[in-house]
């Protein structure tokens, strides 16, 4: 960078730490705290990544192999056992982000559908040489998104769900932490853009939160204890929240003082990219 680009300054930053940033963009966000749980769900993985005061907690993280790829294909599946005149992956791809959103409750979900025809849409497909065909969408609006919350209705190789996941990956942080993680569970990427994904996922995550509290309180002798807010910060931005994130940690005024300038690379060599933190190296975060 410093010699093909001239750059004047370098910073390497984590995506979850500009994830953070970029939650900041949020009504709900009442202070720029670097402290909170990322939930990155792009097309092939989600990560689960909790962050303290700007720095990853690497032993906590957790992958699961559920992402938008495999919601794709569990429409494109629902799709050729209904036997759609077309069940190609863009359709499927082009059916999921335009009509699928995340229900509170499947099984009153299923009732509703069943008493509301026009839930129940027509997605019309420009297939090749100019012919056009319906393809009737139904379940699927909500069945989809529903393998993020009960795997099990897509695949048995995977079988937590994901407030299960971030619960734990929370539970296993430092306990002096573990609050804030709480209260800044921050989404990113494309495959948390479901309507109500993180009503839903904070609804759930406080249930299993809230839960763990009442045993612990009957074990006590049923001492009460103060509770614990869980918040899903969800904003206009989260598709591209560290690129957006990076904008606004550039716009801040101690930005220059995290970066590693050309004088110090003129000075040093290549070696200071060992001083990002990132890197496992002393010196800069």
């Amino acid at each position: 960078m410093f010699e093909s680009f001239n750059c004047a300054g370098l910073y390497i930053a984590v995506q979850a730490v500009l994830a953070l940033a970029a939650s900041w963009t949020s009504s709900k966000v009442s202070d720029r705290s670097l402290t909170g749980t990322v939930i990155d769900s792009g097309d092939g993985v989600t990560h689960v990544i909790p962050v303290a005061e700007g720095y990853v907690i690497g032993s906590s993280i957790k992958s699961i192999p559920i992402a938008g790829r495999d919601i794709t294909y569990f429409v494109q599946s629902l799709l050729r056992d209904r036997g759609e005149p077309d069940s190609s992956l863009k359709t499927a791809g082009e059916i999921k982000e335009e009509y699928c959103y995340v229900c509170p409750d499947i099984v009153k979900e299923f009732s509703r559908f069943d008493r509301d025809p026009t839930r129940f849409v027509k997605h019309l497909v420009n297939q090749p040489g100019g012919r056009k065909v319906t393809v009737d969408v139904g379940y699927e609006r909500f069945l989809a998104p529903e393998i993020f919350f009960n795997p099990e209705i897509y695949s048995s190789d995977f079988l937590t769900p994901l407030p299960t996941v971030v619960d734990g990956v929370i539970q296993s942080s430092p306990i002096d932490v573990r609050r804030g993680l709480y209260k800044n569970i921050v989404l990113s990427g494309g495959s948390t853009l479901y309507k109500d994904f993180g009503r839903r996922l904070q609804r759930d995550i406080k249930h299993l939160v809230d839960a763990r509290i009442r045993a612990s309180e009957a074990k006590s002798g049923g001492a009460r204890s103060g509770g614990l807010e869980v918040q899903v910060i969800s904003h206009k931005r989260q598709r591209h929240g560290p690129w957006f994130g990076g904008s606004l940690l550039g716009q801040t005024p101690e930005f220059r003082s995290y970066c590693h300038t050309k004088a110090e690379y003129d000075e040093i060599g290549p070696s200071i990219v060992r001083r990002f933190a990132l890197l496992g190296g002393p010196g800069g975060s």
